[in-house]
């Protein structure tokens, strides 16, 4: 799979998701992202708006489905959506539910990890059941509740080649990773790089010399680009060819 930006709209106002997407595909991001925020604040009217100004754009509606399971992906599917996000954590069955209602309504299902006692092994399982994607995902309230104890803030970086190696599906990690990291996600064999709007740029990895956002944006999208394409499962360090994800 080639090596992909998606940007989360981490926004609580349509018209803030569209600013940023317009300004994100305008540098070069390949994928958006309904982040919760958004999706709580504004429902499957977020997704649409997204859909009816990028018609042709993959879009990613990261609902953490934890019950419900077929109905919220059909409603995330009709709306516009491309991708959906289920829990590990669910009950395998709302999982299933999720996985058939992509399959009816072509969309591809993401299976985050989040909280999983075993990371590794919750990323195969959500692979068994049918999941398209991998979210190696460490929490926001995980890692500031282990933070505030005075204790090392965990990464997802600790645990990725595992999950990579694991699953032969793409992965992406997500949860607490500086740019400077994020944008090193596919030397880990993870082609889905992730980033969070409002945008935190590193000044010293990618702030250009005027300051400006989207021009520091276009320069992590175009490092990521250059990876090219991410062996994936069984093909991976194989030497052969890598098809269409």
């Amino acid at each position: 799979m080639r090596a992909t930006v998606q940007i989360s709209m981490d926004v609580v106002s349509i018209d803030e998701a569209l600013a940023t997407a317009e300004m994100a595909l305008r540098a070069g991001v390949d994928w958006l992202e309904a982040g919760t925020p958004l999706i709580i604040a504004e429902g499957m009217n977020g997704v649409r708006a997204l859909r009816k100004r990028f018609p042709h754009t993959p879009i990613v509606a990261d609902l953490k489905t934890m019950d419900g399971g077929y109905l919220e992906a059909e409603l995330m599917a009709k709306a516009g959506a491309t991708h959906v996000v289920v829990m590990a954590r669910a009950h395998e069955e709302t999982i299933r539910g999720v996985v058939k209602a992509g399959r009816d309504f072509g969309v591809q299902v993401m299976g985050d990890n989040l909280a999983c006692d075993d990371m590794v092994s919750g990323a195969k399982w959500l692979e068994d059941l049918g999941c398209d994607y991998i979210i190696h995902h460490i929490g926001y309230d995980e890692r500031r509740g282990i933070a505030a104890q005075g204790k090392r803030m965990p990464s997802p970086l600790d645990q990725l080649r595992d999950v990579v190696a694991a699953v032969s599906v793409p992965v992406q990690a997500v949860g607490g990773l500086t740019l400077e990291q994020a944008v090193r996600i596919p030397e880990y064999g993870a082609p889905l790089v992730v980033l969070g709007a409002p945008l935190v740029i590193d000044a010293e990895a990618f702030q250009t010399a005027s300051g400006n956002v989207e021009e520091s944006l276009r320069l992590i999208c175009e490092k990521v680009h250059s990876y090219g394409d991410i062996e994936i499962g069984p093909m991976r360090n194989t030497g052969l060819p890598q098809g269409p994800p």
